[in-house]
């Protein structure tokens, strides 16, 4: 295939509002564009279903596909339009294709960006009356209310499914409201005026689908770095002194000199990043660092740890022994 005639970036759904703003704004960030969608619109290149797995196979066949930015779907407002048998085609087997024909291509694929909503929170999103406000993150669980979040988890559940198996870069946004229309909830619409009302979302939920393209040019530049982070744990469990070795290029060296090993398998690793970024806190004695400390032929550990365990010592150890004895008593009776 040419490179001058080649796209390097599919987008479904280029016909909604999201696919729109996304062929809009791609090629001035140098990227080039195939916009799908099944009805035509001047930002669609090609019109055909992502559940029609020829023509989809073939996008990928005739084009250097690097990204696949996935945005068609079945909204919450198609509910009385469509079937639930609709919503699985488009939202569920539609996803599946996509990831699919995506994979023949793994060492390809630079991210594949799963569009879903925040919809899928459901009833998650509603405390009872009376209850603070809920707080909404990816901590949250959904539970899904009608059959548009339930095809949107189960695709995310495909994805991730995607992401475990063949190791492609496969990142799900949950993207909250940004559609143009007035809102479908009578009382709120007779409140205010719908601009007011769209402002005072943007404190809550909405956000502006400038935002959400920016997210998605993010997603696309991170999402090989979150592989290699999978590929990173995988190998933890596999061969930890390769990792480890990356980590500090030193200690095979070091532990040479002490007669020391390494583990066979390592199987989990804490994540204190939240705490770095959010309290500032910035831990000295790391595992790199300790392994530079041995090479210079200081201790490992803190000298804090050294006089906290010299004052302890003594009176710890009666302590566990004084919680051993209690425990032999509480057994006799």
């Amino acid at each position: 295939m040419s490179s001058e005639t080649s796209f390097d970036v599919l987008v479904t759904g280029s016909s909604g509002h999201l696919g729109t703003a996304l062929m809009l704004s791609l090629p001035s960030l140098g990227y080039k564009p195939l916009g799908i969608d099944i009805l035509p619109s001047p930002t669609t290149t090609l019109v055909g279903s992502v559940s029609d797995r020829a023509f989809i196979a073939s996008i990928f066949d005739s084009n250097a596909i690097k990204h696949v930015l996935h945005a068609a779907t079945l909204h919450k407002p198609h509910i009385g339009s469509h079937s639930k048998e609709e919503f699985i085609t488009t939202n569920i087997t539609g996803t599946l294709i996509l990831l699919e024909e995506s994979s023949r291509f793994v060492n390809q694929i630079e991210s594949f960006v799963f569009f879903s909503t925040t919809s899928a929170f459901g009833m998650a999103l509603s405390p009872k009356p009376g209850n603070p406000a809920a707080w909404i993150d990816e901590e949250v669980v959904p539970v899904p209310k009608n059959i548009y979040g339930v095809t949107k988890v189960a695709a995310e559940e495909m994805c991730a499914l995607m992401q475990r198996t063949s190791g492609m870069p496969v990142l799900v946004l949950r993207t909250s409201r940004f559609f143009p229309e007035e809102d479908d909830d009578e009382d709120r619409r007779a409140a205010m005026s719908d601009e007011n009302l769209k402002v005072l979302e943007l404190a809550y939920r909405r956000v502006d689908i400038e935002d959400i393209v920016g997210a998605a040019v993010c997603a696309m530049a991170k999402a090989s770095g979150i592989r290699r982070d999978i590929e990173t744990l995988d190998a933890l469990s596999r061969s930890p002194a390769e990792v480890v070795s990356k980590i500090s290029p030193d200690v095979d060296s070091v532990f040479k000199g002490k007669g020391w090993k390494h583990l066979a398998r390592i199987d989990r690793v804490y994540d204190s990043s939240k705490a770095v970024a959010e309290l500032g806190w910035n831990p000295k004695f790391t595992f790199a660092g300790a392994v530079d400390r041995l090479m210079r032929g200081e201790p490992w550990r803190s000298d804090l740890t050294a006089r906290s365990n010299s004052v302890n010592r003594k009176f710890g150890t009666a302590h566990w022994h004084q919680t051993e004895s209690a425990t032999k008593r509480a057994k006799d009776y």
